[in-house]
């Protein structure tokens, strides 16, 4: 069965951990785009053969989920040519046998655009920021993060290549207010329905 998920949205919406939850009760494949960018980015040297050369160890190393590897890995994301070497990885995991959910920026507008739901995730820049200092765990103020959080935002929106915005399709999930059960079961309850539409 090919059934994929694309689940976009901004930096600390809670789109990867909706993504991961889903993949755990649908038993599909799960794959966080962001990591493969911030895998380039973090490589060093070349970005475009840095993700030429992306190999499953570069997945796997210390300091992804950091900030310095989400800055490089949006500093990288507006190479085209970036882009352009990481999206027959992404499409092949998409349609892979038994169903996959991808999360990333461009999801549903680029890699996927023919994917059976569509979610876009969202929050307020504050809470975004106040989750991802959280979850860092590292120094740095508060208003430091929030500054990070809202220039990322803005190269992310406007790169030319790709960028972040919602499918005209997609359903969107505003987490502002939302706690990590509630966001989940929102989507549960959305690719359920569609899944059933397609049994």
């Amino acid at each position: 069965m090919h059934f994929t998920v694309a689940i976009d949205g901004p930096a600390a919406a809670g789109k990867g951990t909706i993504s991961r939850a889903i993949a755990r009760e649908f038993g599909f494949a799960h794959l966080d785009t962001g990591l493969l960018y911030r895998a380039v980015g973090l490589k060093g040297g070349d970005p475009v053969q840095a993700a030429r050369s992306l190999s499953s160890d570069d997945l796997a190393r210390d300091g992804l989920r950091s900030l310095a590897a989400g800055e490089a890995a949006s500093r990288v994301a507006v190479l085209s040519d970036v882009r352009a070497a990481l999206v027959d990885f992404q499409r092949d995991f998409a349609r892979r046998d038994g169903g996959a959910v991808l999360d990333g920026r461009d999801i549903g507008t680029v890699i996927c655009p023919e994917a059976e739901v569509k979610l876009f995730v969202t929050a307020s820049a504050e809470t975004r920021a106040r989750r991802r200092w959280l979850e860092a765990g590292e120094d740095g103020s508060y208003k430091e993060v929030l500054a990070q959080v809202r220039a990322r935002d803005a190269r992310d929106s406007s790169r030319a290549d790709a960028p972040l915005l919602a499918a005209p399709d997609a359903i969107t999930l505003d987490t502002t207010e939302w706690t990590v059960t509630y966001a989940i079961e929102a989507a549960k309850e959305i690719i359920a329905a569609r899944l059933a539409t397609c049994a």
